[in-house]
């Protein structure tokens, strides 16, 4: 999932080397979050439009932990 995240991001940014993901170990219902750190001045391109990009990234990546059944959640820091 980490690697999805990134991949993703990546291709998004500016700064690429800037991006990163850390991971929370699962609460009390089982939920891991992933925080997406990028640079400062790539936040509008990852947030995107009315935050429709951020929407599509949490989209995907709830798609592909429902397959290996997880519960995740994607934060943008």
């Amino acid at each position: 999932m980490k690697d999805l995240l990134l991949t993703i991001a990546k291709g998004l940014v500016e700064e690429p080397a800037e991006v990163s993901v850390t991971v929370d170990e699962p609460n009390e219902d089982g939920t891991v979050v992933y925080h997406l750190h990028v640079a400062e001045n790539d936040m509008g391109r990852i947030i995107g439009k009315q935050g429709r990009i951020a929407r599509a990234i949490r989209t995907v990546a709830r798609s592909a932990a429902i397959r290996s059944n997880e519960r995740i959640m994607v934060e943008i820091d």
